[in-house]
C-alpha cells in the first residue's frame, strides 16, 4: 500500500521529480505537468485500496497455477480498462455512458466479490454456544471470526466483529486461548471470563465479561468469478460500439 503511493511521489507535485524532467525537456509549465500526470496516474493511485478488498491481487489464497494466470490476466485487463475510462478514449472517443460503463467493468473485474455480497452474505452465524466445538474443528493455524458486544473500560457500548488467530490443532480450549480468551457459559450466552495479556485478543479491543453472540464461517456460495461474464459481455457490446464508429470516423476522413 505505502510503495504504490511513494511511485506517485514521481508525477504528484510538489515532489513530481519525473513531471518535472518532463516539464524542462517539453517546455512546458511545471506544475500543468504535474496535474495532468497525476490524472493519468490516477489508477495507480486507485490500486492500493482495491489490495484491501481483493487479497488476489496480491496472489494471497490462490492454491493452482490456473488461479494465478487468471488473475494476472483479468487485473491486466481490467487496469487497460480503467485507464480508457478515465482518459475518455478507448477504440475511439468515448461517450460518457461509455466512461461510466467502463468504469463499472473495471470495478467488477477487480472486484467481483462485491456484487456476491449483495446476493448472498459471506458468512453464516453459528451459535456462540458451539465455539468450543468450531475451535477445535478449525483447520491448523486457522483464525476464528466472531461477533462481540459489551462495555469497555471507558464506559462505551462496544459491538463488532475480531478475526482471531487459533494457532496448532488441538482442544477448543486451548485454541481459544492461544487466541487470547478464556470463555464462561451462563444459561447459553457465551462470555468472556479470562484475557490474556496483550494476547490477539487484547490487541483487538475485547476485554472481560464481552458477550460473544455468534460464531461466523465462510458461506458456501457461488464463486465472485460468475460476475466475470456480464463484465466481459458489456465490454464486447462497447468495443463493437466503438470499433463500428472508428471505422465510420476512419471513412469521413478519407473521404
Amino acid at each position: 500500500f505505502v510503495f504504490y503511493f511513494g511511485i506517485m511521489a514521481d508525477v504528484t507535485p510538489p515532489v513530481g521529480l519525473a513531471s518535472f524532467a518532463a516539464a524542462a525537456i517539453s517546455g512546458a509549465d511545471p506544475m500543468k505537468t504535474g496535474f495532468v500526470a497525476f490524472f493519468y496516474s490516477m489508477r495507480t493511485a486507485v490500486l492500493p485500496f482495491l489490495f484491501l478488498f481483493n487479497t488476489q491481487l496480491l496472489m494471497i489464497g490462490l492454491d493452482h497455477p490456473v488461479d494465478v494466470v487468471v488473475v494476472i490476466i483479468v487485473s491486466t485487463i481490467a487496469m487497460l480498462v480503467f485507464a480508457a475510462a478515465t482518459q475518455g478514449y478507448f477504440f475511439a472517443r468515448s461517450k460518457l455512458w461509455e466512461s461510466a460503463a467502463l468504469l463499472l467493468i473495471a470495478f467488477t473485474l477487480f472486484r467481483p466479490g462485491f456484487w456476491l455480497d449483495m446476493i448472498e452474505p459471506p458468512y453464516d452465524n453459528l451459535p456462540a454456544s458451539t465455539i468450543i466445538e468450531d475451535a477445535a474443528n478449525m483447520p491448523e493455524n486457522s483464525s476464528i471470526l466472531l461477533d462481540v458486544n459489551g462495555i469497555n473500560i471507558e464506559g462505551e457500548e462496544v459491538s463488532k466483529s475480531v478475526m482471531l488467530p487459533l494457532g496448532p490443532a488441538g482442544a477448543g480450549e486451548d485454541r481459544l486461548y492461544n487466541a487470547g480468551i478464556g470463555i464462561r457459559n451462563e444459561d447459553g450466552r457465551i462470555y468472556i471470563d479470562d484475557l490474556v495479556f496483550s494476547g490477539p485478543a487484547e490487541k483487538a479491543g475485547l476485554d472481560f465479561d464481552f458477550e460473544i453472540t455468534a460464531v461466523k464461517v465462510q458461506a458456501d456460495r457461488l464463486p465472485k468469478e460468475v460476475f466475470f461474464i456480464p463484465a466481459f459481455l458489456l465490454l464486447g457490446g462497447i468495443i463493437v460500439l466503438q470499433r463500428r464508429r472508428q471505422r465510420t470516423e476512419d471513412a469521413l476522413g478519407t473521404a
